[in-house]
């Protein structure tokens, strides 16, 4: 009875899912034919390939930097524990890959799953640290963005009433979000004692998050780890930021806001890229490259054949350089998503 009631609803969601892939298909060809097909075709065969490799290049030195940024944070937090660099540097790449490619992001948690099987020591001790440890990057980006924005902004609005207030709301989120890292242990000390059993289980969880992003934080206190740390991760991306402007070359449009419309570009896509809604964000990818684009005047044929050059400079490179990790590690991909799912889980639970 069960088999033949799971049948049918089985057909249904095929049915559903076939449904929706011919929907997007047809939604997809028919934005590429309003935008028309010769414009953009003509766009994508007469970008310059010694710009492209150019960016191909700038993005792969753009990881690596992130990779040494990441040893320097690690080593802050595990003072005592050796770090090797290519065991580090392979993370980094598998979970570059795992957040330009798969869908739902599983990146961050892939590089930690990996780094901790390479990593003398417990494996619950192990994992709270690294964790810990990418959300100091997180807040190195969160400064990143800050600055892009400020490039962005000023370049569009020089400092309008509005374009001031959304400048002031970006450089002001990561100050709130240590804020929060810092004093947010303390207040939920209250809610801990409080007689709802669901508000000090949910106070329980909240409080051992912050506390994971605080051990992450130690970078920031020993100038000898932290500095160098911001300087690469900045580096990165600032590196990505001329691949950005490189694709602009290859294309022709430089006269089209220059460097303030790669860092737009920078911008908008990372942002668009936090709940992504696609495998490798395509679609939205491009759509934020032809809304940037569109305000430094380029039209919409070039703004989408720059979206598909650039997301494919991304991808290809991340593939590039973390297919080869992977095969390093003796993994495969279902392994590092099985095993990420299990340690997310782990680490929640040991709270």
């Amino acid at each position: 009875m069960a088999t033949s009631t799971r049948a049918p609803r089985r057909l249904r969601r095929r049915a559903g899912i076939l449904v929706a892939a011919l929907l997007l298909v047809a939604i997809v060809a028919f934005a590429l034919y309003q935008l028309g097909l010769h414009r953009i075709a003509h766009a994508l065969t007469s970008a310059t390939p010694g710009w492209v490799l150019l960016a191909f290049a700038l993005m792969s030195l753009a990881m690596l930097a992130r990779a040494v940024s990441w040893h320097e944070v690690i080593r802050a937090a595990l003072p005592h524990t050796a770090i090797r660099w290519p065991a580090v540097i392979r993370a980094t790449m598998i979970g570059v890959m795992g957040s330009a490619v798969f869908p739902g992001r599983v990146g961050e948690a892939a590089r930690v799953v990996v780094l901790s099987r390479r990593i003398e020591g417990p494996t619950r001790r192990l994992l709270p640290v690294l964790a810990g440890t990418v959300f100091s990057q997180t807040l190195i980006n969160l400064l990143a963005l800050a600055i892009l924005a400020t490039v962005t902004l000023t370049s569009i609005q020089l400092f309008s009433h509005t374009g001031l207030s959304s400048l002031i709301g970006v450089l002001i989120v990561p100050l709130v979000i240590v804020l929060i890292v810092l004093v947010g242990p303390v207040a939920l000390r209250a809610a801990q004692r409080s007689h709802s059993l669901r508000l000090r289980l949910a106070a329980a969880t909240l409080a051992r998050l912050l506390s994971l992003a605080r051990q992450g934080l130690a970078a920031f206190a020993r100038p000898r780890h932290g500095v160098p740390a911001i300087i690469f991760q900045l580096l990165a991306w600032t590196l990505q930021w001329l691949a950005c402007y490189a694709v602009l070359l290859a294309l022709g449009l430089q006269s089209h806001g220059g460097l303030a419309a790669a860092a737009a570009v920078l911008l908008a896509v990372n942002v668009s890229a936090v709940l992504p809604a696609t495998p490798s964000n395509v679609g939205v990818f491009q759509a934020a490259c032809l809304v940037v684009l569109a305000a430094y005047g380029v039209g919409a044929g070039p703004a989408l054949a720059y979206g598909i050059i650039l997301q494919g400079v991304e991808v290809i490179t991340a593939l590039g350089l973390g297919v080869p990790a992977l095969l390093g590690e003796g993994l495969t991909w279902r392994d590092i998503r099985t095993s990420a799912t299990l340690e997310e889980g782990q680490i929640a639970g040991d709270g």
